[in-house]
């Protein structure tokens, strides 16, 4: 049999499928265990974790805990990143997928505050920062999976990572309201809780089945028997290095481009739901409806992103945008009228609609900026520090509403909407991605990413 060359990139069609089902899973995984947090977080944690605190300080400090996990999470593209652009994707996704299920099953077992005082919410920060380093990892490879095996409709195949995110959103929120369904709103808060979280075991044993049988990605390994060809290769930088000397503007304009999807995500997804139950709605109610929209959003972000490859990343994500920035407006007082069909609709027209727009797309845009070497450092770095908008967006908009009172809300729609004008801008300067050729290796690979171009992408070839 021939040997390959090593300028030539081999495409299982076989594989891709199998890499793109490892990625969604493993990222309803992941997101499984990091967003049960942010639903216990404002639901639950306030009573267990800091009983000692009044009402508002208590879901100030629970919301704490939950934005760090959102700071942690660029260390986690740092880290994986760096050994991820050294040593392959494949390997790293199985390091993250291991330390997050760990992490969620060991906070199902911890103390409370009332069995361990101050050492209770000391161990339950340290476990988060754990889950925010394993999804800044995971993020980025599992996109770069089913990126780099895909040779065409990258958009379509990359967004499923993104769309394991809404869907372990629903699973999560099924597995809280169903637990306290089934045992009751008092053994519930006692040690009802616990339950799905210390399923993540198995979710763990599932997703690793599954990720330990996908090939590294075509585009890293041909990256690889290229340096090794070389009898006088120069010493590849760090990926962090290469990705801040060369590449800084692209990192900073996309970081400005997936602000608003992650301040509104956060918004919808964790405040919303306090605010709702603040406001009279049976948490059960909420939860429900949470559950609905985040199934939805699966087909809204698939959906977005495969138009995002026959009309361009940057009209789709504009379009989003400005959307997001209008119905901001919208979003509270369909809430405030006390109706849980208005509630239902707010939701899904939130994060199923509008939201998948700007955020679906996201997954193939980061992928595109970067050349091979540095792509998982790069593509980690800008969507994990993007992604701080949703872990601070609850903390900021309960302290705004807590200082601000009843014009609270139309102050924070204003801010959502600044956020959004922010990424209208930065989607101007950078330019359209989608016929960016993964292939390519040099430190300027990426840089045919933030050229000015008619928003339109060249025909992609099928897979």
């Amino acid at each position: 049999m021939q040997a390959a060359s090593p300028h030539q990139t081999t495409h299982a069609p076989g594989q891709l499928r199998r890499a793109v089902t490892s990625s969604f899973l493993g990222s309803v995984i992941e997101y499984y265990d990091f967003l049960l947090y942010s639903t216990a977080a404002a639901v639950v944690f306030p009573h267990v974790f800091f009983s000692d605190l009044g009402p508002t300080a208590a879901t100030l400090a629970s919301f704490t805990t939950f934005a760090t996990g959102y700071l942690a999470r660029p260390l986690g593209g740092i880290v994986f990143g760096h050994f991820g652009d050294r040593l392959g994707r494949k390997r790293m996704l199985v390091v993250t997928m291991s330390l997050m299920g760990v992490a969620s099953f060991l906070i199902g077992v911890l103390p409370t505050y009332g069995q361990a005082g101050t050492l209770a919410p000391v161990c339950l920060l340290l476990l988060r920062i754990v889950q925010g380093v394993a999804v800044g990892g995971e993020w980025g490879g599992a996109v770069l999976l089913s990126a780099e095996h895909a040779t065409g409709r990258r958009g379509l195949w990359a967004s499923f990572t993104n769309a394991g995110a809404p869907f372990g959103m629903a699973v999560s929120t099924v597995a809280m309201s169903a637990t306290s369904a089934a045992v009751g709103e008092d053994a519930f808060l006692s040690w009802g809780w616990r339950i799905p979280f210390l399923l993540s075991v198995v979710l763990l044993a599932i997703g690793l089945f599954i990720r330990v049988r996908v090939t590294e990605t075509p585009v890293f390994a041909r990256a690889e028997r290229e340096q090794k060809t070389r009898a006088s290769a120069p010493r590849r930088p760090l990926p962090l290095w290469d990705v801040l000397r060369h590449h800084p503007r692209v990192l900073l304009l996309g970081i400005g481009v997936g602000l608003s999807a992650f301040v509104f995500q956060g918004t919808v997804t964790t405040y919303l739901i306090s605010y709702a139950v603040q406001g009279g709605f049976p948490r059960q109610t909420v939860l429900n409806s949470l559950t609905v929209s985040s199934t939805l959003a699966v087909a809204g972000i698939i959906g977005w992103s495969a138009l995002s490859d026959r009309r361009g990343r940057r009209p789709v994500v504009m379009a989003g945008a400005v959307a997001v920035g209008a119905y901001a407006f919208a979003l509270f007082p369909l809430v405030d009228t006390g109706s849980t069909g208005l509630l239902v609709l707010a939701l899904v027209l939130g994060q199923s609609l509008v939201h998948p727009m700007m955020y679906g797309p996201l997954a193939a845009l980061y992928t595109e900026l970067f050349s091979t070497r540095s792509r998982y450092t790069g593509a980690s770095l800008g969507y994990q520090i993007a992604g701080l908008g949703a872990g601070f967006a609850p903390l900021i908009f309960t302290e705004v509403q807590a200082d601000t009172g009843s014009g609270a809300t139309l102050l924070i729609s204003a801010i959502i909407a600044g956020f959004c004008l922010l990424t209208v801008v930065c989607l101007a300067l950078l330019g359209e991605t989608s016929r960016t050729d993964l292939t390519g290796t040099g430190a300027d690979a990426g840089a045919q990413a933030h050229l000015p171009a008619d928003g339109r992408p060249e025909t992609a070839q099928a897979s």
